[in-house]
């Protein structure tokens, strides 16, 4: 293991009071600034770091003031996806970062079934060597993430600083940053409150592990979301008298960002996306209530009516607040002006 330093030429690093009796790792990331705990503890597993001279693989190891690190940080592995000529809707992109339009179908990083064709694919395409590679060889730049058949806004880190920075900022949520996600869903019914908090941990089902489910408070993971009514199908009064609506336009404004949240929340509260065949599929029958040519664009959409039409956050790097707003895909509009005609 100690080939590494034989080879290369190792940063020293001193451990001072502040650092005195942390955790190797932690210690490193506060003396290597700008490199992360996760980059640094995969260089710790791969004998990268010295502790008073002798090679330490165990990132948890308490470390004293006076003591001596040395640092070798290994030439980043290529990704293992391969770069393939897949176009993408650059919204914005600089040598820092890349905001994309991601078309609903195109599949985010390589996983189970999805080698290639990914937008991941795509990024490596297109950046070239300079996509982070700190998410993962089979993620390279990835700090969050949209479901295959969700459309909308996305940014990617392209070196190992903006990725850390903008992982810290999905990390916290927007609790005590600018980070914004906002969605456009339209979902069957219309929810009782105009504007509500869905507050209901999630974790993923033991009878479906392709779906994830609402649990228990003090089990699975805290999943918050902002829902807000836009527009309801048919208006509230029509005519002389009021009408039950069959479908409404709601903006979701997450708090966290779990796995399926917004689809797992909206079917929470009794109201699941149209067209959402994992989470509303015992609405179906209420698609034949619906006029012809709101069941054949239903029809045509083929998937969750789901929309990432709004993200903030501040630039890694400037530290400038930035916010893009995307228009819905044509056949979201399609479906949605459809029903606007009940």
């Amino acid at each position: 293991m100690t080939s590494v330093f034989e080879e290369s030429g190792a940063v020293t690093l001193a451990v001072g009071a502040e650092q005195a009796g942390l955790r190797l790792d932690k210690a490193l990331a506060l003396l290597a600034g700008e490199i992360s705990r996760a980059r640094l503890q995969q260089v710790i597993k791969e004998g990268g770091v010295q502790l008073n001279g002798a090679v330490v693989s165990d990132g948890s190891r308490k470390v004293a003031e006076g003591d001596t690190l040395a640092l070798v940080m290994p030439e980043a592995k290529p990704a293992e996806p391969v770069g393939q000529d897949i176009p993408l809707n650059v919204v914005y992109e600089d040598e820092h970062l890349i905001v994309i339009d991601k078309p609903a179908g195109l599949v985010v990083h390589p996983a189970g079934g999805h080698e290639d064709g990914t937008l991941v694919n795509a990024l490596i395409a297109h950046c070239g060597e300079s996509l982070s590679g700190i998410g993962g060889v089979r993620r390279p730049g990835i700090v969050h993430r949209l479901d295959k058949d969700t459309s909308g806004l996305l940014v990617v880190a392209k070196n190992d600083r903006a990725h850390q920075k903008l992982a810290k900022q999905f990390a916290d949520h927007g609790r005590t940053g600018p980070l914004q996600r906002a969605y456009l869903a339209l979902v069957w019914g219309t929810p009782r409150l105009r504007e509500g908090t869905i507050d209901a941990p999630i974790e993923r089902s033991s009878r479906n592990r392709e779906k994830m489910t609402v649990v228990k408070e003090g089990r699975g993971r805290e999943a918050i979301t902002h829902i807000s009514l836009l527009e309801r199908y048919p208006p509230l009064f029509k005519g002389v008298g009021e009408v039950e609506a069959l479908a409404s336009l709601i903006e979701c404004r997450l708090e966290t960002g779990r796995t399926h949240q917004i689809r797992v929340h909206m079917s929470h509260i009794g109201h699941p996306l149209l067209g959402d065949q994992l989470y509303g599929s015992g609405f179906a029958t209420k698609a034949v209530r619906l006029p012809a040519d709101a069941q054949a664009a239903l029809t045509a959409l083929g998937r969750q009516a789901l929309h990432a039409a709004l993200l903030g956050f501040e630039h890694p790097v400037s530290g400038e607040e930035m916010l893009f707003e995307s228009e819905p895909p044509q056949d979201f509009a399609d479906l949605q002006e459809a029903l606007a005609r009940l």
